[in-house]
């Protein structure tokens, strides 16, 4: 879990340049929301990360990261991004068509730095391997933050314990704290909760059903273990994730063994990526013509729902695959 340095012990901590101004545009909207300019330090996955000034330059570098900082209205300060899964949300789609797409997947660190950003973000270590954007510590020999979500830390031992609405959210926070909009990101996670809440109160009661939570992949299917939102929101309506005893967050799976747990219900991702089993059609039309799958209880009675794939992981999503379970269970039922 990140901590945020309050602006007390920022004053020892960072170097920091006493101007009241913060750039042009939006920055200097912020100014007045946050009240100050001493910066922010947060430990990001074991990382400590000095910001002295609300940053301009930033590249969200997958789909979550870059739907975070959208729906905190960040998009004046995004000069990329890169890795959606997914289309980005309707009510974000505007304010990402302004938002420069520097690869298709991630891109490498010379294109990042070529971009001469002042902070990277993303929820999801591997885009920090050295394939890709380039590690975190080469980048804070050059001074560029990159903070990288606790959900999947590079480090496994730094990671969370488990994936939560709360933990999310205080990221959220955090995120609109380092650029100075402290009040976008109290709204929004205000809004996230009451969605959370209403979806929790109108759920059906699972009773104990066994979830399998099926993210991508055919013959080698890519399932949710323990640790992940999907086992916190089977328990959070009454249902559990028929594999929480795999202490892996999403692991690869093999059919004989998901034969034998039989779950009750299945939820597919919808991915539209495009790989091996990735969208929710392809993975209900192996299901449906697979030996053993086949005979799964969930599949011979169509117990099947289906979330996007992007909302299985935190993001600001995550309360969208509730409200689809939610409302997936009560169409089962009904």
């Amino acid at each position: 879990m990140k901590i945020v340095f309050r602006r007390a012990v920022l004053a020892v901590a960072l170097l920091v340049v006493g101007s009241t101004a913060c750039g042009a545009g939006g920055a200097d909207r912020e100014a007045g929301e946050d009240g100050a300019r001493d910066g922010v330090g947060v430990t990001s996955c074991g990382r400590e990360l000095a910001i002295a000034e609300p940053p301009e330059r930033a590249i969200a570098l997958e789909q979550n990261a870059t739907e975070i900082m959208l729906a905190l209205g960040l998009e004046d300060r995004m000069i990329g991004t890169s890795y959606q899964t997914d289309p980005v949300l309707g009510t974000l789609a505007d304010a990402y068509a302004d938002v420069p797409v520097l690869a298709e997947q991630y891109p490498s660190r010379e294109t990042v730095l070529a971009e001469e950003p002042d902070f990277l973000f993303s929820t999801l270590s591997s885009a920090f391997a050295p394939d890709a954007a380039g590690e975190r510590a080469d980048w804070a020999a050059l001074d560029v933050p990159a903070y990288l979500s606790g959900h999947d830390c590079e480090d496994p031992a730094l990671t969370w314990e488990e994936d939560t609405h709360e933990a999310l959210f205080a990221e959220i926070t955090e995120i609109a704290e380092i650029f100075g909009v402290p009040e976008r990101g109290a709204d929004l996670v205000d809004s996230l909760n009451r969605r959370l809440d209403t979806a929790l109160a109108t759920a059906p009661d699972a009773n104990g059903l066994d979830l399998m939570w099926y993210y991508s992949g055919t013959s080698t299917p890519h399932i949710a273990g323990a640790g992940g939102l999907p086992s916190t929101t089977s328990r959070s309506i009454g249902a559990r994730n028929a594999f929480d005893d795999v202490d892996q967050k999403w692991f690869a799976g093999a059919w004989e063994d998901i034969a034998e747990r039989n779950p009750d219900v299945i939820v597919l991702a919808d991915l539209t990526r495009g790989g091996d089993g990735d969208s929710a059609a392809a993975k209900e039309d192996f299901l449906r013509s697979h030996p053993a799958a086949s005979r799964l209880d969930a599949v011979r009675a169509d117990r099947i729902i289906t979330v996007p794939g992007s909302a299985m992981d935190p993001s600001v999503r995550s309360v969208g695959a509730v409200e689809a379970l939610s409302e997936g269970l009560a169409d089962l039922d009904g």
